[in-house]
């Protein structure tokens, strides 16, 4: 681990891959059950056998509902954290890397071409990876179906320690087999097309309650109990290290044990624009500008509009440097970038263990293309010079 003002060079990469051809598979062959063989024949065959020997998890903390309905942080053993969190402990000495993955929106494309890079790039000495998924698997775009029927998968494949965060259109849907009135609004933002993934054909809107009360019931019969189980089980927000894993932020002034689900579900503008520091680096999806990353004081944007850009963004926070990779769709254009550097003119509080060299950072574009660095010591004195790296 990198130790407080060792000068470090942060290296960014950001690999391509072409979508994953198993994609168009799923539109080949007849009915749902055939479509989802294929996501796991094809997952099997594309990613590694699982190491041998185990390797620890780095200790996490989840954020769930206790019992009478409060929520609240929790370890393994399930003892609360009361307050504010504790000291970051250090991860155990065989755990693998951590990766963090922006919201998939239906793009199992994508995702299976995104997969085996973290494989790959996590090879060497037999550890499990942790992964956290940043929620938003559904709606929008693509095969939702398929990226449910890849994360079931990859529970069950054994090769990484996972953790699944619930996004606000996840919850949308959870809302809907609750209350089917609640379909015309959850169509209106991106879920018609995970009804039509699972052969139910969306209402008009103006058509009457019982049409979505008949659509909800079809997509009861017709949604696997194992996708179901999973949308039912995702955790709010994941704490593992430096790091607090969310969908969409945090409240500012809120202490992380005591956050509210609305607020990490759908926050956005009182969260991307405070200046408040908070107890670990938020790391979250759900709100995007273009088909970069943000990186930015006291958090990194991981959502970089897979359904609309065709990109897909995981980060790997290790020791000493984040590691960008991306998987793209070569048949999209180039997404117009509209900005030019986040606001990042504040010192990012340093992550106990997976640290990442934790000054200022920004993206701006050369000419060659966007780079990041950290400012030099005439914009920020207390930090030291750092060489531009270009971004592939």
């Amino acid at each position: 681990m990198r130790k407080p003002g060792t000068a470090e060079a942060m290296r960014t990469s950001s690999l391509v891959v072409e979508p994953s051809p198993g994609a168009s598979k799923l539109r080949d062959r007849p009915g749902l059950a055939a479509a989802l063989d294929v996501v796991r024949a094809e997952l099997a065959d594309r990613l590694p056998q699982p190491p041998g020997r185990p390797a620890p998890p780095a200790p996490a903390l989840r954020l769930r509902r206790a019992a009478g309905g409060k929520l609240g942080l929790f370890d393994d053993r399930g003892r609360a954290v009361r307050g504010k969190l504790p000291r970051a402990s250090p991860p155990p000495a065989a755990a693998g890397p951590l990766y963090a993955i922006g919201d998939v929106h239906g793009r199992y494309d994508l995702l299976a071409s995104l997969l085996p890079m973290l494989a790959n790039d996590a090879e060497g000495g037999g550890r499990r990876p942790t992964v956290v998924f940043l929620g938003d698997y559904i709606d929008r775009a693509g095969d939702p179906a398929a990226v449910l029927e890849a994360l079931c998968w990859l529970k069950e494949w054994g090769g990484v320690h996972l953790h699944l965060l619930k996004g606000n259109h996840e919850q949308a849907l959870l809302r809907f087999l609750d209350n089917p009135d609640e379909g015309a609004v959850w169509c209106g933002f991106g879920g018609a097309e995970t009804l039509r993934a699972y052969g139910v054909k969306p209402p008009d809107l103006g058509e009457p309650p019982s049409a979505w009360t008949a659509a909800r019931d079809l997509l009861l019969r017709r949604l696997p109990a194992a996708h179901l189980r999973l949308l039912q089980d995702l955790d709010l927000m994941v704490v593992i290290g430096g790091y607090a894993f969310v969908h969409a932020g945090v409240a500012p002034g809120a202490p992380l044990a005591r956050q509210d689900e609305a607020d990490l579900l759908w926050i956005r503008d009182e969260f991307l624009e405070t200046r408040r520091l908070f107890e670990r680096t938020i790391v979250h999806g759900h709100s995007w500008v273009d088909d970069l990353p943000v990186l930015s004081a006291g958090r990194i944007g991981l959502d970089t509009g897979a359904y609309a850009t065709g990109v897909l963004t995981a980060a790997r926070l290790g020791a000493g440097r984040i590691e960008v990779l991306q998987a793209k769709d070569p048949s999209r254009p180039a997404w117009p970038r509209t900005r030019r550097s986040p606001a990042a003119d504040r010192v990012i509080p340093r992550p106990a263990d997976y640290a990442v060299p934790m000054e200022p950072l920004r993206i701006d574009e050369t000419v060659s293309g966007p780079a990041l660095w950290r400012p030099s010591e005439r914009d920020a004195p207390a930090a030291p010079r750092f060489e531009t790296v270009e971004w592939s």
